[in-house]
Order: structure tokens, then C-alpha cells, then sequence
């Protein structure tokens, strides 16, 4: 493998990013989400993995909601998050949501949530949402519902439920 490289996504790299969405989930839905979420103006932070100039991964983070008892907070959405995958099992992955998580904090925000491999996120820090008081509101495993917060307290007082962009009802 080349040298990796992880930047934010240039609008050059929307082709590259359909191919690589389409190819590690193997079906449309989650490339047809990052155009409809680009297209409503609802992407927080996009990042694309390339090795020797070839675009091979790429993260997403968009807006969430949550309603609760104590009113609304807000929050971000990762997903998707994609590997060709003949490049997967080899740290592209790791370094797409390291870099994604930093470029969060970085732009000021202090909660993520996900639905994703149990297995997986917890390495970054990831834990059941319903820690937090966290309720998705469509049906997920509760195991791959997840919430990491990037500053300490960051979900005190923001119980409730979290309420995805309208574009994901298509995934």
C-alpha cells in the first residue's frame, strides 16, 4: 500500500466518493445519502482516505437532533463512513474516523452519534447511547447505537430522542 493521505473532501471527489460508498456497502443507499445530504447543505465535515492519488475511503458527519424533556440539543451524525474494500483491514478506516472525530472537535462540536459495528467504535472512544439517556428514532439494534462525547459532560442535561436527517430514511 501507498502512502495515505486523509483531507477533507473537494467536490472533484463526488464521483470517487458514489464508487467507494457504493462498492463497501454494495448497494446505492448510502451513496445516494452523501449526494442528498450535499445537495440540502447538511455536511458538517467530509474527509476522503486516498492512496497513491486514488480516493479509497471517505467519512461523513452531519447534523442530528435531539428532543427531550429539557428541550432540544444538538448533535452530529457519522455516517457513512466507507472502504473499498480491497483497501479495508488496513488502518483506512481508523485514520478516516480519528481525523473525522478531530475535524469535529475542531469545528467546535462536542457530540457524535452512530449506528455501526458494535466491535468497532468503542476503540474511538464510542458507547452505548443508552448511557445517555439516547433513544434513536428508528428501529436500531441498541448494541450498534452509539454516542461519544468530546468534551467532558458534553450529554448532561441532553437525554432524548436522536432524530436523523429526513435523507436518511432512504438507508
Amino acid at each position: 500500500m501507498g502512502e495515505l493521505t486523509v483531507r477533507a473532501e473537494r467536490p472533484t471527489d463526488a464521483a470517487a466518493v458514489r464508487r467507494v460508498n457504493e462498492e463497501a456497502f454494495g448497494r446505492r443507499a448510502e451513496a445516494d445519502l452523501v449526494e442528498q445530504l450535499h445537495a440540502a447543505g447538511k455536511v458538517v465535515a467530509s474527509l476522503v482516505a486516498e492512496v497513491a492519488g486514488e480516493v479509497v475511503g471517505h467519512i461523513l458527519f452531519s447534523p442530528v437532533a435531539i428532543e427531550g424533556a429539557r428541550g432540544r440539543c444538538d448533535a452530529l451524525a457519522l455516517a457513512p463512513m466507507a472502504v473499498l474494500p480491497a483497501h479495508q483491514r488496513r488502518g483506512i478506516g481508523r485514520r478516516l474516523v480519528e481525523e473525522g472525530i478531530m475535524a469535529c472537535k475542531e469545528l467546535g462540536h462536542t457530540r457524535i452519534v452512530l449506528v455501526g459495528h458494535p466491535e468497532y467504535y468503542p476503540w474511538f472512544g464510542f458507547r452505548p447511547a443508552v448511557r445517555y439517556g439516547l433513544r434513536c428514532a428508528f428501529d436500531a439494534p441498541e448494541e450498534a447505537f452509539m454516542a461519544l462525547e468530546l468534551a467532558p459532560g458534553a450529554w448532561q442535561d441532553c437525554a432524548g430522542t436522536v432524530r436523523f436527517a429526513p435523507e436518511f430514511a432512504g438507508v
